[in-house]
């Protein structure tokens, strides 16, 4: 079965999520970065290139009846493009669509970008991901940590390639148990919506390409490369950062947080910068997201230009492949290697923010 792993807890820490302060910190001193919260106005257009793209496969496959060469062009093309949709639909749950004053037109096109994924989530996603970043690491609202289960199971190298390939079911099913909530009017349209496009797929092309766009879909959310950011994000990888979790999770001025000479390490979020960006929009930079969320993925390497000393003397991954390898092999690594907070209702005194911001002041009187 292999080694199991050595973790028997997630990584406790008892302030609130970091990236808050940072931006504030970062801002007061670069406030252009204020210039890139803007609409990429070519992304829409490269969305709705990519469903189509995704329709005209469908055409073109639909004598193709061989389950092989179906798997291996899903793994190769059709997942591959719906695993972007699917990070398509994550910078349209900031609003990177039509921008904030259009939600309901972010919501919609939503809808139409999940069309070629073949199973329901637009909406569902956007209703917990915003809690993931308000909330990062809390007990309850951040679904996005490996549920105790999860944790307690998984914990062989065996195990652990298991959990790899059933990551997509865990991801989509978790937060019925976490941290349930009722399903809206819009979730059950973005359901009906979705299953008459399966239909009208299955009827004109033939229902071996409904499973196929799904079955890619599941396929590159699993053991596949561009699916290491799933892990790379926010698992504890690197010794240093666990040694940093440790050392700054106390409850005083620096939780969560170490300030060296104006320079912020967040060891609970790791970025990655290499080629799959490219077909990503950008989601490597995790670092640069949750500092700044409204940035479209787009811009955000200049997040890191204008502001080197907040994100050069981070930890940071450059293939996702070997994140996955690494994330099976090693037995320091496994689902309890989160960071985790407290439910932010038990959270008494002063925040982190209130602190810092009360440090700054200080310093510049």
């Amino acid at each position: 079965m292999g080694a199991r792993v050595s973790r028997t807890d997630y990584e406790w820490v008892y302030s609130d999520e970091p990236h808050a302060t940072r931006r504030k910190l970062i801002l007061a001193k670069y406030p252009q970065i204020k210039e890139l919260m803007k609409v990429d106005t070519n992304f829409k257009w490269t969305v709705l290139a990519m469903v189509f793209i995704q329709i005209v496969s469908f055409y073109l496959l639909r004598n193709m009846t061989s389950f092989w060469q179906l798997l291996l062009i899903g793994y190769c093309f059709g997942g591959v493009i719906n695993h972007s949709l699917m990070l398509a639909i994550h910078e349209i749950s900031h609003n990177q669509a039509f921008g904030a004053s259009q939600p309901m037109a972010n919501k919609l096109f939503g809808i139409i970008a999940n069309l070629p994924i073949g199973f329901p989530f637009s909406v569902s996603f956007k209703k917990y991901h915003l809690e993931h970043h308000r909330y990062q690491g809390d007990d309850i609202l951040d679904t996005d940590i490996p549920s105790r289960f999860e944790a307690q199971v998984f914990t062989t190298t065996a195990t652990k390639v298991i959990w790899v390939f059933l990551q997509p079911f865990f991801y989509a099913l978790r937060p019925l148990f976490v941290h349930p909530k009722d399903p809206t009017l819009l979730e059950l349209f973005n359901f009906v919506i979705q299953i008459t496009f399966n239909i009208i797929i299955g009827q004109t092309f033939g229902w071996h390409i409904v499973w196929y766009m799904i079955g890619g879909s599941l396929i590159a959310m699993g053991l596949h490369p561009v699916a290491g950011h799933f892990i790379s994000e926010h698992y504890i990888m690197f010794k240093e950062n666990e040694e940093l979790v440790r050392k700054y999770s106390g409850n005083n001025l620096q939780n969560g947080v170490y300030i060296n000479n104006g320079k912020l390490l967040i060891p609970e979020t790791c970025s990655y910068y290499g080629i799959l960006n490219a077909i990503t929009f950008n989601v490597g930079y995790h670092v640069e997201h949750h500092d700044f969320p409204s940035i479209p993925g787009t811009l955000l390497p200049k997040v890191r230009q204008i502001a080197p000393e907040y994100y050069d003397t981070l930890c940071y991954h450059t293939s996702w492949t070997k994140v996955i390898w690494k994330y099976i092999v090693d037995p320091n690594i496994g689902p309890f290697a989160r960071v985790k907070r407290p439910h932010k209702d038990s959270h008494n005194g002063q925040t982190l923010s209130d602190n810092i911001c009360k440090e700054s002041k200080g310093a510049k009187d």
